[in-house]
């Protein structure tokens, strides 16, 4: 899969208006010359569910770094979401990162914080109005099924429910994508499962979903689009996957 459309003047051309994420032939080569990404190319749509998969050191983590511009590419062309990577100055950064939303394996909330705190405490820090706060916290808390834990501290709840407040927290600034980063990597399977459904619930609601996992039994089930990474290389990428590594 390749977009390169046309070349004219040494100078390529992108078609990225139907792409919420675009990356063409990305590579990511560190000092030590240890090959991270090797020319991945892959366009993802909007509103699409995608889950990567990939034995530890097949760039997964990587990936995801170069969407969240944690880190550069050695070479090739990223556009998320209409912004050229490319184009980008360092003042803007932060703003990009508020449009997408990323949840990891270990939730990173803060515990001196109730859960109404964690999912506020990102509005706060980008300057919204107490009143819109108190009105936006509540809707997020009961999409995700948290109302009722609203005042509890991240020591008084389970770990599915930690899940559900860092996905709120990633949801609460409205963002187009999603990243979720194995978060079911820390749960037992009905949790795993109660994150998943909550996934697609939010999926369905028109946000783009970015899944990696090693789950196997979940990416089977899904039967979604499943893109697999080996040695930095895009080696499959099928419309209804299954996992194979």
């Amino acid at each position: 899969m390749t977009f390169l459309l046309a070349k004219t003047n040494h100078q390529v051309c992108y078609n990225y208006k139907y792409s919420m994420i675009l990356l063409d032939r990305v590579s990511v080569i560190y000092p030590n010359k240890t090959v991270a990404l090797s020319g991945v190319s892959l366009h993802i749509n909007p509103k699409e569910f995608v889950t990567i998969v990939g034995s530890s050191g097949a760039g997964k983590s990587t990936l995801i770094r170069l969407l969240i511009k944690e880190e550069l590419p050695t070479a090739g062309k990223i556009i998320v979401g209409s912004v050229d990577y490319d184009t980008i100055d360092k003042a803007n950064i932060p703003y990009l990162r508020r449009r997408i939303g990323v949840v990891f394996q270990d939730f990173k909330l803060l515990p001196n914080l109730t859960v109404y705190e964690n999912v506020a405490f990102a509005l706060e820090v980008s300057g919204v109005r107490t009143r819109e706060i108190k009105r936006a916290v509540p809707k997020i808390l009961q999409l995700v099924g948290l109302s009722e834990k609203a005042n509890h501290y991240p020591g008084e709840i389970s770990g599915g429910e930690k899940q559900r407040t860092a996905i709120a927290r990633a949801l609460i600034r409205n963002p187009k994508i999603l990243i979720a980063d194995e978060p079911t990597g820390n749960l037992d399977p009905k949790n795993s499962w109660d994150i998943i459904e909550l996934l697609l619930k939010i999926n369905r609601f028109g946000t783009t979903v970015v899944l990696t996992t090693h789950n196997k039994d979940i990416v089977d089930a899904l039967k979604k689009r499943v893109i697999t990474l080996n040695r930095g290389r895009i080696v499959k990428d099928e419309k209804i996957g299954k996992y194979s590594l």
